[in-house]
């Protein structure tokens, strides 16, 4: 490949999005028909599909199995993991995240959509919206994804009525006004007959909408990060041994807010002294400016102890800051959570340890009632908890800013995540 592929295709705006749904809904059907009719397979894992699809003897080929991967996924028919998948366009590179159906796989789907741009939820068309759509719907609102598409799958089993599509359409729209979602999107699809998947359906001309690879391409999500807020989280110290960098020192970690320039005036968090951006630095060269997500290591014209976990910040935004904290929490771990138990909380770059001082409520899921009287959460609960940390904790909210909002719990005996948290 050509030096100016390789660059234009690392320059490529990248879009993750995750799928869910209810058990048997097409979700891998529907990533192996994208990654089909986009030409993103090779001929040899085509084969292997081929010859696992005659093996079930329904005489068709599966392309579920693309993405299906695990022996155990295969047998059963279903998807347990999280799996992901990574396609271009010439518009655009996607990560797939095709997440499980099941209620006890919740942790998974939270884990792959934890970073998701979009969410494709899948109904099917004969069974209509059901308490997985409910659930399903609330998680990516309580993730904060920013675009939901909503995938009326197996249209061909109800002879592509128009009236079964609008009907779960206008159902949908009356759970939308209970989610913090502002951009909903609905498409009538089959996926396994390609219907309005890449391309457009001569089955349901009464659909004059885009396709579903058509928002993918073209949905726009370069206002989901937060460009206001700056914030870099201090991951690394660069300090070269070698002579001729004796006096060059460096903070490399990602911005995950906001955008820094040479000559900008920053502030250093927890100490709050302040200095002027020296030089921004990429992998290959020196830039004027960096935005979030970009990865980049800031030099700073005054020699300040600066450690991993620390926050540069401009002052045009202040994080929040405090030692009691509310949370809305996934529970991740097969041990409950107990009143008063010590965690590991992992936010950005910085590590410290807290203590659990109350669950507000738990939520069902299937109904959005907050349980106020059920204090006891265990695997896959859902519930909004007061935490206190051991030191002050610079952070923003969930809303505001996905990554400085977000952190996880882990167990101090076994260093097993327990929780992922979404602070209010």
């Amino acid at each position: 490949m050509s030096e100016d592929y390789n660059r234009g295709y690392l320059n490529m705006e990248l879009l993750r999005f995750t799928t869910a749904g209810s058990v048997d809904d097409g979700k891998s059907t529907l990533i192996g028909r994208l990654l089909y009719d986009s030409k993103a397979i090779f001929e040899d894992q085509m084969e292997s599909i081929e010859r696992a699809s005659q093996k079930t003897g329904d005489g068709e080929v599966n392309l579920a199995l693309l993405t299906d991967g695990l022996r155990a996924e295969r047998e059963q028919g279903i998807t347990i993991d999280v799996a992901y998948r990574y396609f271009a366009t010439p518009k655009r590179k996607f990560i797939i995240a095709d997440t499980p159906g099941h209620v006890q796989y919740t942790r998974n789907m939270v884990t792959g959509a934890s970073t998701a741009n979009v969410a494709l939820i899948l109904v099917d068309a004969r069974n209509g919206i059901i308490e997985q759509t409910l659930r399903h719907a609330f998680i990516a609102s309580l993730l904060q994804i920013p675009h939901i598409i909503v995938c009326v799958n197996k249209m061909d089993l109800v002879d592509f009525d128009e009236s079964v599509f609008n009907e779960i359409k206008d159902g949908f729209d009356d759970i939308s006004t209970k989610l913090d979602v502002q951009d909903i999107r609905f498409v009538p699809i089959s996926a396994k007959l390609g219907d309005n998947v890449v391309e457009r359906s001569n089955n349901m001309d009464w659909y004059d909408g885009p396709t579903l690879m058509y928002l993918l391409e073209n949905i726009h999500i370069a206002n989901d990060i937060n460009h206001i807020d700056t914030r870099f989280p201090v991951q690394y110290v660069i300090r070269p041994m070698r002579d001729e960098y004796h006096d060059y020192r460096s903070y490399a970690g990602r911005i995950e807010g906001g955008i820094f320039r040479k000559g900008d005036t920053v502030k250093i968090l927890p100490s709050g002294l302040t200095s002027k951006v020296k030089s921004i630095d990429t992998f290959e060269n020196h830039v004027e400016e960096a935005f979030a997500p970009q990865s980049v290591a800031l030099s700073l014209e005054d020699d300040i102890d600066i450690s991993r976990g620390d926050l540069i910040i401009k002052d045009n935004g202040l994080p929040k800051s405090g030692q009691d904290i509310e949370m809305m929490v996934c529970w991740f771990s097969e041990n409950p959570m107990i009143l008063g138990s010590k965690y590991t909380l992992k936010h950005t770059t910085n590590d410290l340890r807290c203590v659990v001082k109350d669950v507000n409520y738990k939520m069902d899921i299937n109904t959005l009632e907050h349980l106020t009287d059920d204090k006891k959460i265990g695997l896959n609960d859902i519930a909004k908890i007061t935490i206190k940390t051991t030191k002050p904790l610079f952070y923003d909210s969930y809303q505001k800013n996905r990554k400085t909002g977000s952190v996880i719990l882990i167990d101090e005996a076994t260093n097993n995540t327990v929780a992922a948290g979404m602070i209010i």
